[in-house]
């Protein structure tokens, strides 16, 4: 099977996801065993909550998120040149995207970052790069390390599918506290914190569709893989595929559209899931920083 790593598409890698009972099916039972986990509501999660409330022909009306028109002749390419490898990796996904949704809600996530697991090793806890990541989530050594994994000579603790996604999702929160930008998060991860700032400095702009340019090609390719992925896998966008001025626009028609619906119907029981730095930008936030961020992104 063809697997895409942060080295791009590589050759198959052994497909053993197994690594001492440290299976998907040996770790959800462990979780079932001691549900503990904070659940934090946030992004897409929190509207599908919402859009639940209404009837299937109202919600059908609620604002879609739209891929922005720079991404469009890539997507569209890249599902296609790719469709076969993403339904074999759909095909087996389910436990693994059991344990990473579980994980990521705990942190504060987006489920759908799930993804970039995809892109980084076909969801392979065995995957292995030519720079030496390792993975399903492709993490280098000391990165690893400093997430609080072991890696040593005895145990890599890298190829442990849940322990490795408790370090990614460690190691994306704290790009998202640097960046507060999915896009450029995800372009951190493969090439690094300081490859996006330099970007970020010298093209004198936050926005990743007008940076992208001064990043390598790698990374530039990287972001645009995980937003093929996303949309083969869900036939649509999320807040992890929009820059953060393009996530204040979706939020604030869909605020916009939830009010008119409300206004319709004083007694209508909406759920809004709590507000999260790191998820869904809450209702004021959105409505009044939107055109603001517009400017600084320019």
């Amino acid at each position: 099977m063809l697997v895409v790593t942060p080295a791009g598409f590589a050759t198959a890698v052994q497909s053993n996801d197994t690594n001492d009972g440290h299976s998907p099916e040996k770790m959800l039972e462990t979780k079932k065993a001691s549900s503990t986990d904070t659940v934090i509501l946030l992004g897409s999660d929190s509207q599908k909550l919402e859009l639940n409330n209404l009837s299937d022909s109202l919600a059908a009306e609620a604002p879609k998120i739209q891929l922005n028109p720079a991404a469009v002749k890539f997507v569209k390419s890249y599902i296609r040149r790719n469709n076969e490898d993403l339904h074999h990796v759909k095909m087996r996904s389910e436990p693994y995207f059991k344990i990473i949704e579980s994980v990521f809600r705990k942190y504060g996530l987006p489920v759908e970052l799930k993804y970039l697991a995809v892109i980084e090793s076909d969801l392979n806890a065995h995957a292995r790069s030519r720079v030496g990541a390792k993975g399903p989530w492709q993490l280098m050594p000391q990165t690893a390390r400093d997430m609080g994994l072991k890696v040593n000579r005895k145990v890599d603790e890298r190829t442990y599918y849940y322990k490795s996604t408790v370090a990614a999702a460690k190691y994306i929160k704290s790009l998202y506290s640097e960046f507060g930008d999915w896009l450029l998060v995800i372009a951190a991860y493969n090439g690094g914190n300081g490859t996006v700032e330099r970007a970020i400095h010298r093209s004198g702009s936050r926005n990743f569709w007008k940076l992208q340019n001064r990043l390598p090609a790698e990374t530039r390719a990287h972001v645009k893989r995980f937003i093929g992925t996303h949309y083969f896998f869900e036939d649509g966008g999320s807040v992890t595929t929009l820059t953060k001025a393009e996530v204040l626009e979706h939020q604030k028609a869909f605020n916009d559209f939830m009010k008119r619906t409300q206004d319709s119907d004083s007694k209508l029981n909406t759920y809004a899931g709590p507000d999260n730095e790191h998820g869904s930008v809450d209702r004021a936030i959105a409505d009044a920083g939107f055109n603001e961020l517009k400017k600084k992104e320019k």
